[in-house]
């Protein structure tokens, strides 16, 4: 699924108008024991309820495609009897109606996930009417072309609030605060199908992570039974490893410069584009010698290339660029400025030894105290034999 694709299903859990016809939910305590398991018709619900379940549904559904947002595809295998997909296609079909299934289901959960707290497990089942397009790609919502059938999961962090006073109206007083279970946004989730090319793909689904670097691998191994890529800290540090190999010693500041010029304007020509922007070996070797790499710098490539295993794994142009900053890391000092004015930085040779040079602005501070640049301005100048009162 890309980016529009995304957001046209996101825009089905409206409050006013949500296309969710029924939602179960199992609420699984520390020890992996059931507290509480339930099964409603979504609109029979009170409306704070339905907006407050809305409000995490779309959060399933945000982030950055490929690095929040990840679509995975089931192996043949997971396809036949007795498949992880196999299920979640009898989930669907039956509409959320076959309580062995959903128990089956929150089992699968309960049994496979990592999670040492408190935990709510959501599973919706719901329709959308695909609207036609026209021949100007608006949409027709009087000519649906068929009906789009899914099922979505949110696997929700539950805590404890914290204790202290609160006001009381009734009593006009401060009182002691009563410690509620607050169920959170999702940390894990995905949709079944997949909505690519505005059709149902039963072959796919989209999953989610809150955080991009704990990609829950149990759940796709176990529960979904798809493969994950590098996550996208492991992507961009594949791409820097692959950068230093190729340059090796002639990898100076002003090459990790030009690597990140480069890979902003490579972002910013794509930005319209709702995929995201792979790079495999052909597109990197490409990139590299834009980046003035030489023949003997691309043999480099082409040897660290074949040799590391992880590079077989899709990298994302998104995923390995720092398009709003450029860092600079020593063992003693860290230098952060923003990447449209890389213009700034400047090396130079001074007795044989190279400096990071950086021009001092008129508004400079140190720990918070304006200074004056050497060399600006003085106030009073006083001759030396000049008596002071």
């Amino acid at each position: 699924m890309n980016k529009k694709e995304v957001l046209e299903i996101r825009k089905l859990f409206k409050p006013d108008d949500c296309r969710v016809n029924k939602i179960c939910a199992c609420y699984v305590d520390g020890h992996k024991e059931k507290i509480l398991q339930t099964k409603d018709a979504f609109l029979s619900l009170p409306e704070e309820e339905i907006f407050k379940y809305t409000d995490i549904f779309k959060k399933t559904l945000s982030g950055q495609i490929g690095k929040n947002l990840i679509n995975l595809e089931f192996p043949l295998a997971e396809e036949e009897e007795g498949g992880r997909q196999r299920m979640l296609m009898a989930l669907r079909d039956t509409r959320l109606d076959d309580q062995e299934l959903i128990d089956a289901f929150f089992d699968s959960v309960i049994r496979s996930y990592l999670y040492p707290d408190h935990y709510l497990i959501l599973l919706i089942h719901g329709t959308y009417d695909v609207p036609g397009r026209s021949s100007s790609n608006d949409e027709m919502f009087d000519a649906s072309d068929y009906v789009y059938n899914y099922v979505m999961c949110s696997i929700c962090p539950v805590t404890l609030s914290k204790p202290g006073l609160c006001y009381n109206a009734a009593t006009n007083a401060f009182i002691d605060k009563v410690q509620d279970w607050m169920v959170q946004m999702p940390e894990v989730g995905f949709l079944f199908p997949a909505f690519t090319d505005r059709n149902t793909d039963i072959h796919n689904l989209l999953y989610y992570i809150r955080n991009a670097e704990q990609m829950h691998p149990e759940v796709t191994d176990e529960i979904l039974g798809c493969t994950l890529p590098l996550s996208a800290g492991d992507q961009k540090h594949t791409f820097e490893a692959i950068i230093e190999e190729t340059f090796k010693d002639d990898c100076s500041f002003d090459t990790a410069l030009t690597v990140q010029k480069n890979l902003n304007a490579l972002l910013e020509g794509k930005k319209e584009e709702p995929e995201p922007t792979p790079l495999g070996k052909n597109e990197i070797k490409r990139f590299l010698s834009d980046c003035g790499a030489k023949a003997k710098h691309l043999e480099h490539f082409e040897e660290a290339y074949d040799n590391d295993r992880t590079t077989d794994a899709q990298l994302l142009a998104s995923n390995i660029a720092t398009p709003k900053k450029i860092e600079v890391k020593t063992d003693d000092f860290k230098i952060s400025i923003d990447a449209s004015r890389q213009d700034l930085l400047e090396t130079r040779i001074i007795d044989g030894r190279e400096y990071l040079l950086i021009p001092v602005s008129d508004n400079v501070t140190v720990n918070g105290i304006h200074i004056h640049a050497a060399g600006g301005p003085t106030d009073d100048v006083y001759e030396e034999d000049e008596e002071i009162f």
